[in-house]
C-alpha cells in the first residue's frame, strides 16, 4: 500500500496508508495525542519503581521516544518491549521530525538506536531504560502477567477491526499483571464491550485534541 509522510495539527510528522486514509499517529497533532493518552493518561500513573512497558504498534517509535524523555523524572527503571510486525522503512524514519518539534536533538543517538538496534534483543538504550522490539503479530504475543502498562496503539477498528477483538484483548489481559492498565486512543462502544467482556474495568477519559474521548482499562 502506498504510504506518505505528513505533517500534523501541531507541526510533527506522521506517515499515513493513503489507501486507507488513516495515520501512524492523529493528524491533528502526533506528539500531542502521544502525551496525552500515553504518557498523561498512562506513565502518569506510576513513579519511584521498575515498570514494564508492553507497546502494540512499535511504529515510528514515537510513543517510546517520548517515554524515553520523560521516565527519568518519575524515577522510574522502564524495561520497554514493542510489538510490531511491518518496521518503518529508513526512509521513512528520516523524513520525521520529533527530535526537532520535542527539542530534544541531544538524544538523536538515543533515538537512532531505538531503530537501529536488532529485532529480538534487549538493548538498553540509556540507563535504567532497556528496548526490546519484537517483530510479529499481537495474536502472537504469549506473555502471562508480565506487564504493568501498556500502550495500545493499533491502526484503528475501522480499517483493522481484528485488532480490536475480544482475542486480542483477552492476550493483553493475560500479559498485564494484577493492578497493570491499558490506556489507547480509540472509543469506540465495541472495543469497550471487548475490554469489559475479557474483564477489564473499563473507564472513558477525555481525549486527545480530536478525540471526545480515550479509554483506560484496568486488570483487577
Amino acid at each position: 500500500m502506498k504510504r506518505e509522510v505528513i505533517t500534523t495539527g501541531d507541526g510533527s510528522k506522521t506517515i499515513q496508508i493513503m489507501d486507507w486514509q488513516e495515520q501512524y499517529h492523529s493528524k491533528h497533532g502526533a506528539i500531542q495525542e502521544a502525551y496525552h493518552v500515553f504518557i498523561k493518561s498512562g506513565l502518569d500513573l506510576f513513579k519511584d519503581r521498575e515498570l514494564q512497558i508492553l507497546e502494540i504498534g512499535f511504529g515510528t517509535g514515537l510513543n517510546a521516544f517520548i517515554t524515553l524523555i520523560e521516565f527519568e523524572k518519575r524515577n522510574l527503571q522502564i524495561k520497554y518491549t514493542g510489538v510490531e510486525a511491518y518496521p518503518v522503512s529508513n526512509e521513512e524514519l528520516e523524513q520525521l521530525n520529533y527530535l526537532e518539534e520535542l527539542k530534544s536533538l541531544s538524544r538523536k543517538e538515543d533515538f537512532n538506536l531505538m531503530h537501529s538496534s536488532p529485532w529480538n534483543k534487549v538493548v538498553e538504550i540509556s540507563p535504567n531504560f532497556s528496548l526490546l522490539k519484537e517483530q510479529k503479530f499481537f495474536k502472537e504475543i504469549d506473555a502471562v502477567a508480565e506487564y504493568d502498562l501498556i500502550y495500545f496503539d493499533a491502526f484503528g477498528a475501522r480499517v483493522q477491526p481484528e485488532l480490536w477483538t475480544v482475542e486480542i484483548f483477552q492476550i493483553m489481559f493475560n500479559a498485564m499483571k494484577n493492578g497493570a492498565y491499558l490506556v489507547t486512543y480509540a472509543a469506540k462502544g465495541s472495543v469497550r464491550r471487548a475490554m469489559l467482556e475479557v474483564g477489564f474495568l473499563v473507564e472513558r477519559l477525555p481525549g486527545p485534541p480530536g478525540k471526545r474521548e480515550m479509554l483506560r482499562a484496568k486488570k483487577q
